[in-house]
């Protein structure tokens, strides 16, 4: 949504703030701001190696480096290797997908892919000056804090981990924490506390029966909130067959328009398509990153 809204010019002038409570993100995007060129490097060398040794290098870089350096508290300072890493593996794991056990550690497998692209460092450097345009800040924070000062005439878009639609679709954590249903509902509340302060708010998920009702509840359409379903493309399913166009969620008090009118760009162009602003963004394990 950021990267879309800069790269067209409607953000010019405008605060950003960023925020995301995954301390990776946050430290990945904050390294490719203020260290890029020390990013691609260490990018490049990741590179070098998975060219050489493939998914060897992916469980090495994972389990002896990524993890550990990680478990030190590293991703509290992300430097430019930390950041390099977490770019790889998200380039180079499975589906692209961000993944924590209960101890916090990454586990998400390698991928099957013959030629991943690994480092672009032009794409990096366009990615680095949308991040430190003015006005644009970046954030660790809960969803709590993020929205406390949500005034009259700001934008809210809310990217939450998509609850499973599923009780064995609930198969990773966004988080060490997880993200729940109880979450989900107090997210809710708080954006419809933003409405009533007169902001603009548009919200994303899966369409989960739990989510459906509680979106339907009374309160929620009071304060104008309205539940749209579009078609979005998943990529992750351990049934082949099941990976395609499937329903999703859309919440939001923008004026109204037909889902004709909204350009659906992942059924239209593909996943992996080359967004040129397009970095790791941590999804769930029911989402593609």
């Amino acid at each position: 949504m950021f990267f879309d809204l800069f790269s067209t010019g409607r953000l010019d002038g405008r605060a950003v703030r960023l925020a995301d409570s995954n301390l990776d993100l946050i430290g990945c995007y904050r390294a490719v701001r203020d260290q890029t060129e020390a990013v691609i490097a260490a990018l490049a060398g990741l590179e070098r190696e998975h060219r050489a040794r493939g998914s060897e290098c992916y469980y090495q870089v994972r389990d002896a480096r990524f993890n550990p350096a990680r478990a030190r508290g590293s991703k509290t300072s992300y430097g430019p290797d930390l950041a390099a890493m977490f770019i790889y593996l998200n380039r180079t794991g499975f589906n692209g997908l961000f993944r924590l056990n209960r101890n916090g550690g990454f586990n998400v497998p390698a991928g099957r892919y013959a030629d991943p692209k690994i480092c672009d460092g032009d794409h990096v450097r366009s990615v680095a000056r949308a991040l430190s345009a003015p006005g644009v800040s970046l954030e660790c924070l809960p969803f709590e804090k993020a929205l406390t000062d949500v005034q009259e005439e700001d934008f809210i878009y809310c990217d939450p981990p998509y609850a499973p639609v599923s009780r064995t679709a609930n198969f990773a954590h966004y988080t060490a924490g997880g993200f729940s249903e109880a979450d989900h509902r107090r997210l809710l509340a708080a954006l419809v506390a933003g409405v009533r302060r007169g902001a603009t708010v548009l919200l994303s998920n899966s369409s989960a029966p739990a989510m459906a009702k509680a979106y339907g509840a009374a309160a929620v359409q009071e304060a104008g909130l309205k539940v749209r379903q579009v078609p979005a493309r998943r990529a992750i399913n351990s049934k082949a067959s099941l990976r395609g166009p499937v329903q999703e969620l859309i919440v939001t008090n923008a004026s109204a328009r037909t889902v004709k009118d909204v350009p659906i760009r992942m059924l239209r162009r593909g996943l992996g398509s080359g967004d040129p602003h397009q970095l790791p963004s941590t999804r769930t394990g029911e989402r593609q990153a």
